[in-house]
């Protein structure tokens, strides 16, 4: 099952998941051990992440780790540009305003 970008940074454990990722590296055991969850919640929660893209699977030896993949993130910073300059257009009117105020 293909899984959208969206979905996978809608859950607040998955959040933490990518965050802690982006500072290195880990295993799935690693990862569980930062969280209450059962390491088969922690499991499916990366299985999710790796499904989006986010997360990159790589196999060192017979230990598999996941990488944070920052490319994936850009999806999301594209569909927020479109607010981000509508809200600047907006905030540059209410300067005029009040400047002319």
């Amino acid at each position: 099952m293909r899984r959208d970008i969206f979905q996978a940074i809608a859950d607040p454990t998955r959040r933490a998941i990518l965050t802690l990722l982006a500072l290195g590296a880990m295993t799935p055991n690693a990862v569980a051990e930062h969280f209450d969850s059962t390491r088969q919640t922690i499991s499916k929660h990366i299985q999710i992440l790796t499904e989006c893209e986010v997360l990159i699977q790589k196999k060192n030896g017979r230990e598999i780790y996941y990488h944070f993949n920052p490319e994936k993130m850009k999806e999301i910073d594209i569909w927020l540009e479109r607010f981000r300059k509508m809200w600047e257009d907006s905030f540059n009117q209410l300067d005029d305003l009040l400047k002319d105020l």
